[in-house]
């Protein structure tokens, strides 16, 4: 008897009154109005393409009652929102206090198919004020951007769930314990496998083996059922995530290595209790209890390996405590971290971590930051320093004011990086997975083409050779082989201080073969520093740096910077003038200083002899009619830049240097770094158009840099890397961040770029070869069934095993890595 099914849920249509709707010119019928309103409302926002797409019936949606309304609009008061909502920048030049949108992590449940994830992205799409909705296919976890002037973040989620499937706040810990949960159940499903093996098989290798000859028919019925009630608690419940993954797979008509193991699983368990119950010559219950042992052992190693290598990414969040201690009124409190807010003050006692970001008000200590940096060495740290939430305070008790807690912490935003990587599929990915769908299906043609061979041939083990056909050629390692090693590079870099933000960064990395740098803040330290004083007059050398400290008081310029701390309460300077780039004037007892560039100085004195022969920038002092003093400022190459550099070129990279300054102070910093191309008083445009230039012939380029000015150039670029002191819109823009600011760590991604490339190929190499090789093997009846069970096994736990030698740190790197270890700079990721 066959019912009609519903058009959207496809359930049978039972209903005694028909309900229908015209959808695209045809008339539809649904199983209830649930389904029709759903339905209608695809149709009038013209996505009737999900049903073209789709692979699976969409979920059975029920009316949203306006209780459950109610419920999710509370998601919109503020408190609730600190758990899981953060705010995102702006556009360039707006206010950070006041972001455009705001970002929330979701966990939707109902997904069944890719098709419903085009659904919910194409509806959330056409809601008013969605910046962005992007949904993670495999952990079903989606990012939400919205303009919060626009709408209510329980809008969105009313209709999330009008569609029929469910969204709540992504919480790091509950997935940990769904995780928890989900290895559990697969351990007590191995023992219980492993257990039915061990039992069938001692009733069978006596029948293998001889050991017992000339037994009764009565006692080797007796054996068949007792490895019935054996092999049944096996196949019902340790098999159950093959048959049910395997159903799901049939339905979406997207076949993947779960369809041929159920196959096996269930002909096998079928036949063999047929021939219990009626009569007949083979049994395969050791066969099948030795095909879900060898599976469900093979599925349990790589799901703990997937878990070591960070595939969840919650591990790095569970470094963050749930609870503060709060001064308010010279009194401390105990509160949950979500509540603090900034402003408030917080103690952070010896060996605790962090629990926001903050500014340290009083005390002084190290902090070990190798959770948010990759940086291992603890750093001193004291008042007016900047303090991340995930640092180990060391030996001494600090003050913090908090800036930003819960979401918008730099921790949090580092972990919706790595989400956001890991929820992009490389193009080698999805190669892979579309090759591993094809071959399935070709096994499904072959296996009983092999069966009906055989069978016509009279053999008798035709049954045996098509089970081992379709247990040996499954291709768990080819799907297996990229996102392993792709997940255990990423976190070995993030692990080393060096951050993809994008998907495609790691396959990029392995192609490089020029790297270019911007100048200040890049390579070198970003500041100046007074290098050389020299006095003209009877005044001394301090005298002049303390005039010149009292005019530049007056200044924001980065010069002034140099020049404050030699101000000096008993040298008042009055009647002081900024002129913009060109320097500053005053008057000390009614006398005028002056202090500039040479050209200023030439505008405002009569002084003649200017001297400004030398490396760096000139600065000079002098009243109207003579110079007092002239100051060389200079910014410093970074310590470990150049061994950065120096291990680039030993790796075959070519190096350029990029700057807006005057190319004599540029050429000179490239020469003490042995960089040998150089483009000085360079616009963001210049830096583009050589940027160009060197693609045009072959070159694949890293851009490295820290400015907006750079934005251009490195959108440009194959890899673009921004350092952790960078803008924030430089690092959003940026393929990668460098957490640490440490050049060297360069050189380490680079390698580790090529490194996953080359264990990539080796494990799609290695699976691609075993399948070949195994087929005509299997084919040919040379493969026992449970041999088959134990190689495709063996074949899936290579490729994990080799994918987490990435993640392995060589002694000559972590020795490297000592030596060249530098003191990380101040970096902030917001």
């Amino acid at each position: 008897m066959s019912f009609e099914v519903c058009f959207h849920c496809g359930e049978p249509v039972l209903s005694s009154a028909r309900i229908e709707l015209d959808v695209d010119g045809s008339i539809r019928a649904f199983c209830c109005h649930g389904c029709r309103a759903v339905c209608e409302l695809i149709v009038s926002e013209n996505l009737t393409g999900f049903y073209h797409h789709r692979t699976n019936t969409a979920v059975t949606p029920t009316p949203l009652a306006e209780q459950e309304k109610e419920q999710l609009r509370l998601y919109d008061h503020p408190l609730v929102q600190d758990t899981f909502v953060s705010d995102v920048p702006g556009k360039v030049g707006q206010s950070k206090s006041e972001p455009i949108s705001r970002e929330a992590l979701l966990l939707i449940d109902g997904i069944t198919c890719a098709a419903c994830i085009w659904l919910l992205e194409h509806h959330l799409a056409e809601q008013a004020g969605v910046v962005q909705f992007n949904v993670n296919h495999s952990t079903r976890r989606a990012r939400l951007v919205w303009a919060k002037d626009d709408t209510r973040l329980s809008d969105l989620l009313i209709a999330i769930h009008q569609l029929g499937y469910r969204a709540r706040p992504f919480e790091p810990d509950q997935a940990e314990a769904a995780l928890q949960r989900e290895k559990r159940s697969a351990l007590i499903r191995l023992c219980i496998a492993g257990m039915g093996t061990m039992q069938s098989m001692m009733l069978a290798m006596p029948l293998y083996f001889g050991i017992i000859s000339g037994l009764s028919e009565q006692f080797l019925e007796f054996f068949r059922w007792v490895s019935l009630l054996v092999a049944t608690p096996v196949v019902f419940y340790s098999a159950r995530p093959f048959f049910t993954n395997s159903l799901r797979d049939i339905r979406s008509r997207h076949l993947t290595m779960d369809v041929p193991v159920a196959l096996a699983i269930g002909l096998a368990y079928c036949a063999s209790a047929w021939v219990t119950v009626v009569g007949g010559e083979e049994v395969y219950f050791e066969s099948v209890c030795m095909f879900t042992f060898f599976l469900s052992l093979g599925r349990y190693i790589e799901m703990q390996a997937r878990y070591r290598a960070g595939l969840t990414g919650a591990s790095v969040g569970s470094v963050m405590p749930a609870i503060a201690t709060r001064r308010q009124n010279n009194t401390l409190e105990i509160v949950p971290v979500h509540q603090l807010q900034p402003g408030d003050t917080v103690e952070v006692k010896p060996g605790e971590v962090v629990p926001v970001d903050g500014i340290i008000s009083a005390g002084r200590s190290t902090l070990n930051e190798a959770a948010l940096t990759g940086e291992y060495m603890p750093e001193q740290r004291g008042p007016g320093d900047v303090a991340h939430a995930g640092a180990i305070n060391g030996e001494s008790p600090l003050t913090l004011t908090v800036e930003r807690a819960g979401a918008n912490t730099r921790l949090s935003s580092i972990l919706r990086i790595l989400d956001r990587v890991q929820s992009e599929k490389p193009p080698v990915a999805r190669t892979a997975d579309k090759v591993a769908g094809v071959f399935v299906s070709r096994i499904l043609l072959i296996a009983p083409c092999v069966w009906l061979g055989w069978w016509l041939a009279g053999s008798d083990r035709a049954f045996d050779i098509a089970l081992s056909v379709l247990v040996v050629t499954c291709p768990c390692a080819l799907s297996l082989a990229t996102p392993t090693a792709i997940t255990s590079a990423t976190m070995k870099l993030r692990n080393m201080g060096f951050l993809p933000t994008r998907g495609h960064t790691l396959e990029s990395l392995n192609k490089i073969d020029t790297v270019v740098f911007d100048k200040t803040g890049t390579v070198t330290e970003g500041a100046l520093t007074l290098q050389q004083t020299r006095t003209y007059t009877e005044m001394s050398e301090a005298d002049c740096l303390a005039l010149a400290g009292g005019l530049e008081q007056y200044s924001e310029h980065p010069i002034s910077r140099v020049f404050r701390r030699f101000a000096r309460s008993d040298t008042p300077i009055s009647d002081v003038h900024n002129h913009l780039a060109g320097g500053l004037t005053g008057h000390l007892n009614n006398a005028p200083i002056i202090i500039g560039h040479a050209g200023f100085i030439r505008e405002h004195s009569t002084a003649q002899e200017l001297d400004e022969s030398g490396d760096g920038l000139t600065v000079f002092l002098a009243t109207d009619t003579a110079v007092l003093a002239r100051f060389v400022l200079d910014d410093q190459p970074r310590a470990d830049a150049r061994i950065a550099i120096a291990q680039l070129h030993a790796l075959g990279l070519n190096t350029a240097l990029l700057s807006g300054d005057r190319s004599a102070h540029v050429q000179r910093i490239a020469n003490e770094l042995g960089i040998a191309e150089v483009r000085g008083q360079a616009s963001p445009e210049d830096k583009l158009a050589y940027l160009r230039t060197l693609q045009e012939s072959g070159c694949h380029v890293m851009m490295v840099g820290d400015g907006l000015n750079d934005l251009p150039v490195m959108a440009g670029a194959d890899v673009s890397v921004a350092l952790g002191s960078a803008a924030d819109l430089t690092q959003l823009r940026a393929d990668a961040v460098l957490l640490n600011g440490q050049l060297t760590r360069l050189v380490s991604a680079l390698e580790t770029g090529k490194q996953t490339r080359r264990i990539v190929r080796q494990n799609m190499t290695w699976a691609i070869a075993y399948n070949i090789c195994a087929l005509p093997l299997a084919a040919a009846g040379m493969i026992l069934p449970w041999v088959a069970a134990i190689g495709m096994s063996a074949s899936s736990l290579v490729v994990v095993a080799n994918a987490l030698r990435l993640g392995k740190r060589k002694a000559s790197d972590k020795t490297r890595e000592t030596e060249l270890a530098m003191p990380s700079r101040a970096d902030t990721l917001n």
